[in-house]
């Protein structure tokens, strides 16, 4: 078997690592994983006419730092890569966090991830004058699935309707219907069709009343995004060797294991949908940086960490994310530093979108371990300290000025 190439290694410069120079020596790295020139992350102005449909009442935009997290190893689903992952953050420490979880899966051979499902869900609800009524329309919904799925090739040739399955709740009808979305996340295509579905519903059925939104799941953490999933399903999973979790986070496979099952009883006394040490912290400004919907981290956050000893005492690892609603086209994907983000992962446009959704699991995984090694060894606090303040009296690089 033929050994992988090493990466170059992300250039750093001790006492000023934001200085110009070593600035332009990341930025050309980037671009070499991209391609070509990165304009707009060198500071290029956008143009405002660029987010006519994006926004309303358009005064500038936004500057958030974006840092390079990496390099990453991962087996995806269009092959093996190394990348780079942007992050668009204000918080000091997690980008050299990420970066060193990136490296505990480079020491295990890399991650390896896989969407294991697809599937954007949308939740209309009708009302009846009584349960006989609900009962009835639902019996008219379940012969109704191949009449829908022609309303919706009349309005996208991206997506399709995959199942229409009525719920009764009282005298109210909820129709889950999912849909395909190709490498969009098809929330507005998918809000239309549901409309026009649950109207021809209401309308073959005498409902008392339509709420297309009936049951709304969008943009709040639930427990269907943990149980059936929205979007993309991911899982990744890596081993990482006894020695290398020790030389690289001054911990073992045992100290590991042995905090995740102490924090289990938390996580179920809060009844939370978040079984993950902080993926939201990641996934937040992987988003950001590549002109994601940041909103949907309330439902994309949701997951499940594993850890466990293998047998010959190595540390395995997995994570489950069943709700991740990432696109590589539509929305913001094509805007300036967004566009530029996704060409460093090489994920932009058709064909990109689990691609890019497998990255988020692995990079998910990378600083779960990262974090959690950081809670076993009681390094967290040092590190904000050292890494994560930007305040007066401190140089731009946060360390005490002289």
């Amino acid at each position: 078997m033929t050994p992988r190439p090493t990466p170059p290694r992300i250039p750093r410069e001790r006492g000023d690592d934001h200085n110009p120079s070593i600035v332009a020596r990341r930025l050309a790295l980037c671009e070499g994983a991209a391609g070509g020139a990165l304009p707009y992350l060198a500071g290029q102005s956008v143009e405002p006419a660029a987010a006519r449909g994006n926004i309303e009442n358009l005064i500038g935009f936004a500057q958030v730092p974006v840092g390079i997290a990496g390099p990453m190893s991962v087996d995806t689903s269009s092959g093996e890569r190394t990348v780079y992952v942007p992050m668009a953050t204000t918080e000091g420490a997690m980008v050299a966090s990420y970066s060193r979880g990136m490296r505990l899966l480079g020491e295990g051979g890399g991650a390896w991830a896989r969407v294991t499902r697809e599937g954007l869900s949308q939740h209309p609800m009708l009302e009846y004058a009584d349960v006989p009524g609900a009962l009835a329309a639902a019996d008219v919904a379940r012969t109704s699935l191949a009449a829908w799925r022609e309303v919706v090739q009349g309005i996208t040739s991206h997506g399709e309707l995959i199942s229409a399955d009525p719920e009764i709740l009282g005298r109210r009808l909820v129709l889950r219907l999912i849909f395909t979305t190709g490498d969009a996340i098809g929330i507005n295509m998918a809000a239309h069709a549901a409309d026009l579905i649950s109207q021809d519903l209401a309308e073959r059925t005498r409902a008392r009343a339509r709420y297309v939104h009936g049951q709304d799941v969008e943009k709040r953490a639930n427990a269907r995004a943990l149980v059936e999933g929205r979007g993309r399903s991911v899982v990744a999973q890596v081993v990482v060797p006894r020695k290398a979790l020790q030389d690289v986070a001054r911990v073992t496979p045992e100290d590991m294991v042995a905090v995740a099952r102490a924090y289990a009883p938390g996580y179920a006394q809060l009844g939370t949908q978040n079984w993950t040490v902080q993926a939201a912290n990641g996934l937040s400004a992987i988003l950001v940086a590549c002109g994601q919907d940041v909103a949907y981290v309330t439902e994309s956050a949701t997951g499940l960490l594993d850890l466990d000893l293998t047998d010959d005492g190595d540390l395995f690892a997995s994570v489950t994310l069943p709700s991740l609603l990432v696109g590589t086209v539509g929305g913001g994907s094509g805007q300036g530093t967004a566009h530029e983000c996704l060409s460093i992962l090489g994920c932009v446009g058709d064909g990109q979108a689990n691609t890019f959704a497998e990255i988020l699991g692995a990079a998910v995984l990378a600083g779960d371990l990262s974090l959690m090694a950081a809670f076993c060894a009681h390094e967290f606090v040092e590190a904000h300290e050292r890494l994560g303040r930007n305040r007066p009296g401190r140089d731009r690089d946060g360390s005490p000025s002289a």
